[in-house]
């Protein structure tokens, strides 16, 4: 048997277990029928959306500018107006080469030096002398007196020469006439053939092709309209409270392996199609009426829960996310 995986079944059959608990007798359903279980459930309150459109921004204008319009046209605009000119028609030359004496002939004197000869001569310095020098004491004197013994002797001193060499003139100084010979230059000169001439000539206008901008229109400005900003703004208004009902049918576990939640049923609920609904139908169910379910595992989760909401919104049902008799008749199960 597959199990019903969800926080309100459990809830439920707490529910169940604490009303038999506590007051078995006086808090159970009236008229009961034997093999059918029920159950008190807690209807949401219902809201009914209702949407407006609330003004953002009021109509305006603005003021757009609209640029002015030109067209493009080319002319010849004169930049240099025509004149005659004087050309010279220049001079021809012929080459002539002729000799042109720079300097004259002359003549230049040279310094002769004059002329020595070395002699070489004896020159007298001292001629010659005597002197008297002492000599040696006679032995054979016998005076007492030794002065009187003495020898002098007159010697003759020689005559004293120095030997000089100088330079004897040979011959005097003079000069040397030497002869300058003319010197000439080759000069190479144009000699004219034909003298220069003056032609005129005359000079065109020089013109440009000038590209300008030709205004068609000025520019103005036009006036925009500027539409109103609205938003559309959703609001709920509680149209039902909703609280505990009576108590109400649901499918028991037992059927054919089946669970049903029913913690929440509207109040006009009052059949039920007997056998029990397996989540993985209801899943398949909610999927071919577009609403995804997620997986179809037959575990009733959270994705299947918010498709089984979606679907009893988006068909006028109390949006519980469970399975009540209403949503399982849209269903068609």
């Amino acid at each position: 048997m597959r199990k019903f995986k969800t926080s309100l079944v459990v809830a439920l059959i707490a529910t169940f277990g604490f009303a038999l608990t506590m007051n078995a007798q006086d808090d159970m359903p009236v008229n009961a029928i034997a093999g059918k279980c029920y159950a008190k459930c807690l209807i949401p309150d219902q809201y009914e959306t209702t949407t407006e459109q609330v003004l953002l921004k009021e109509a305006s204008s603005r003021l757009e500018v609209v640029p002015a319009a030109y067209s493009t046209s080319n002319e010849q605009v004169l930049v240099k107006e025509g004149y005659n000119v004087l050309e010279i028609q220049p001079a021809s030359f012929s080459t002539v080469t002729e000799e042109i004496m720079v300097k004259e002939a002359g003549e230049r004197l040279d310094y002769v030096p004059p002329v020595y000869e070395t002699v070489t001569e004896q020159v007298l310095v001292q001629p010659a002398t005597t002197k008297w020098t002492k000599g040696r004491a006679d032995r054979n004197c016998l005076s007492e007196d030794p002065d009187k013994c003495k020898v002098w002797c007159l010697t003759e001193i020689p005559a004293q020469y120095k030997t000089v060499t100088r330079q004897v003139l040979k011959s005097p100084a003079t000069t040397r006439s030497t002869p300058i010979p003319a010197e000439f230059k080759t000069v190479t000169k144009a000699v004219v053939q034909s003298p220069a001439q003056v032609a005129e000539r005359a000079v065109p206008a020089e013109y440009r092709t000038v590209t300008r901008q030709v205004l068609q229109s000025p520019a103005s400005t036009q006036e925009v309209a500027i539409p109103a900003e609205y938003s559309t703004v959703s609001t709920q208004r509680l149209v039902r409270t909703g609280g505990f009902t009576d108590w109400v049918e649901v499918l028991c576990s037992a059927k054919s392996g089946g669970y049903s939640s029913a913690s929440s049923y509207s109040t006009t609920t009052t059949s039920y199609r007997s056998g029990a609904v397996s989540v993985a139908t209801l899943q398949q169910a909610l999927k071919s009426r577009g609403f995804d379910p997620g997986p179809i595992d037959d575990i009733f989760g959270s994705r299947t829960r918010s498709a089984l909401t979606s679907f009893q919104r988006a068909n006028g049902l109390t949006p519980s996310g469970e399975m009540d008799s209403a949503t399982l008749s849209a269903l068609g199960l």
